[in-house]
């Protein structure tokens, strides 16, 4: 067995494992209060920096103007509480538009 697939061996446990222990510890561990406000909290930083990474970088670089401009629509949509399908054709439209009239 080739190293790499070693590793995926060990990656696929290990993912899981991890998603196992919430099933197997709930109703048996506690969290106090602060624990869940941090939990929760870290749970949106991780997907604003997610949302952030995707939108502004491309291959380590800046991606353009266009594509934070189309996150940007997608993100009012979603405020205003468009439909999902409109939030997502509203940012791709918005990115096509920019990228058509010029904006990288």
């Amino acid at each position: 067995m080739s190293g790499t697939a070693v590793m995926v061996l060990v990656l696929a446990v290990g993912t899981y494992a991890f998603r196992l222990v919430g099933p197997v510890l709930h109703g048996r561990v506690e969290l106090p209060d602060r624990v869940r406000v941090l939990l929760s909290a870290g749970a949106v930083v991780l997907l604003v920096a997610l949302l952030a990474t995707g939108a502004l970088s491309e291959g380590g670089e800046f991606a353009g103007w266009a594509r934070p401009a189309g996150v940007a629509v997608g993100g009012v949509l979603a405020w205003r509480r468009a439909p999902f399908a409109v939030v997502v054709l509203g940012a791709a439209a918005a990115t096509a538009a920019l990228r058509a009239a010029g904006v990288a």
